[in-house]
């Protein structure tokens, strides 16, 4: 009887031995498993790791689109001028280009559109007719015109491509006006018409 109780202990022993060591092998495969997986991944005993692929990083994009102002496209008011066509296409763009003709031709170009300044800034005014062809052809305004009609041109003149050219740099504000808030002009000689004056361009003086 002795014998077999002594024996029924050896293998109880034996048993638990075994446990602790199985125990013991798991114990350590999992701490190798959790030193090779990436950080933050979780890794199952019943499931192979899935590897973490790299992302790449987001793109940066450069911003090239720029939004430039009309009147910073050109280094020079000669330059603004040389970049329009010669074509009038419309009745206010030919009526403008012909009181630069009749009043300025022999003028610089920064004359030229001072006079365009002055009929557009009084267009806006409120105390002038509301249109171009209408502030030209007011009586009394403009000695060129003739029974409210602009003379004949030839629009082959050089002189008059000028006056478009300066026309639709005014009419488009391609270029600083060169008399803010200049609302009449006349000779430099001319008696003074009244109001302030802010500058003399060639042969004209331009007045608020």
């Amino acid at each position: 009887m002795l014998f077999v109780q002594r024996a029924a202990r050896l293998a109880t022993a034996s048993l638990v031995l075994a446990g602790l060591m199985s125990s013991s092998a798991v114990g350590h495969a999992s701490e190798v498993e959790r030193s090779l997986a990436p950080s933050g991944a979780s890794i199952g005993l019943d499931a192979p790791a899935v590897p973490t692929v790299p992302q790449p990083a987001p793109a940066v994009l450069a911003d090239t689109a720029t939004t430039l102002s009309p009147k910073i496209r050109f280094a020079s008011l000669s330059e603004a001028v040389a970049a329009q066509g010669a074509d009038a296409e419309d009745e206010h763009l030919r009526c403008l280009a012909g009181a630069i003709y009749f009043e300025s031709k022999g003028e610089p170009l920064a004359g030229q559109l001072a006079v365009a300044n002055v009929i557009l800034n009084r267009m806006k005014s409120g105390r002038y007719p509301t249109t171009v062809c209408g502030v030209i052809k007011q009586p009394g305004q403009f000695g060129f015109v003739r029974g409210g009609r602009i003379p004949a041109i030839d629009t082959g003149a050089r002189a008059y491509k000028t006056a478009v050219a300066v026309a639709k740099v005014a009419l488009t504000d391609a270029w600083n006006a060169p008399v803010q808030g200049a609302m009449y002009f006349n000779g430099v000689r001319a008696p003074r018409p009244g109001g302030k004056r802010i500058a003399s361009i060639g042969g004209h003086a331009f007045y608020r």
